[in-house]
């Protein structure tokens, strides 16, 4: 439940081509990688169309203008074709591939949490010079395991907690962990409920959008939880219940980012 809503600050400004006719890949139709990378760029931004292209063709980008002429299996054709036209319709990029980058980790995301944003990783930055290789540090609502794991990799000594309310966030933050090796404890919990520990770090992103928000319904915001954007009447609830629980939980020298 990675509460980040970069949108909610920085709204998609490309809209969907709706007057475009792309051929349709099926099974029988023979297609090139030239093909399949020129549907896409009829209908996508051309960074998009490649990156795309490429996973979905199981080929290096460099192989899109050096082998245009190269076949492809028919599946792999009528998944670029899938993939150009779900993200048309505005499903984030990440979704699709299943996957997104934050500090320099490759994290699996789903629809159930957030995409990180790159911005979150001012906050690593900001937590990292408290974390020492005997600190405890509380993640909460890790979403992906996001936060958790980028401190986790810089500080593999340190005791590292992250919590999340729904148990799919932990589920996909668990796979994170074991397939980067790194090491992380996960608990199902509310905010604070049922941690009765103590920490030197505590950080969190926290849902901060108001319902109202007209951004909500643009760009990537409109695919993603809900539950990981919005928190009371005006966005500030969990921020609010987050700053008055977290004393009773950190050191007397610890910090709250």
């Amino acid at each position: 439940m990675r509460p980040q809503a970069e949108d909610a600050r920085a709204p998609d400004r490309w809209t969907p081509s709706s007057d475009l006719t792309v051929r349709t890949c099926t099974p029988s139709t023979t297609r090139t990688i030239g093909d399949c990378v020129s549907d896409a760029r009829q209908r996508l931004p051309r960074l998009e169309a490649d990156l795309l292209a490429s996973c979905a063709l199981g080929v290096r980008r460099s192989d899109l203008y050096a082998f245009p002429e190269r076949p492809v299996a028919p599946s792999a054709a009528v998944r670029a074709a899938d993939w150009t036209s779900r993200r048309n319709r505005g499903e984030p990029v990440a979704y699709i591939l299943g996957t997104r980058e934050f500090w320099g980790l490759g994290l699996a995301v789903s629809p159930a949490v957030l995409i990180p944003r790159h911005d979150t990783e001012t906050l690593v930055e900001q937590a990292l010079p408290r974390v020492q290789d005997d600190s405890r540090v509380l993640d909460i609502g890790t979403g992906c395991g996001a936060l958790a794991l980028a401190i986790a990799a810089e500080r593999p000594r340190a005791r590292v907690v992250a919590s999340d309310i729904d148990p799919a966030c932990l589920d996909l933050a668990r796979c994170n962990a074991q397939r980067l090796g790194l090491r992380i404890d996960l608990i199902e919990a509310d905010l604070f409920a049922g941690i009765g520990r103590i920490f030197d770090v505590i950080v969190s992103n926290p849902p901060y959008v108001a319902p109202g928000d007209v951004h909500l319904s643009t760009g990537d915001l409109r695919f993603e939880p809900r539950a990981a954007l919005v928190a009371g009447e005006d966005g500030m609830g969990i921020i609010d219940r987050l700053i008055a629980s977290a004393p009773a939980h950190l050191e007397v020298d610890g910090w709250l980012y």
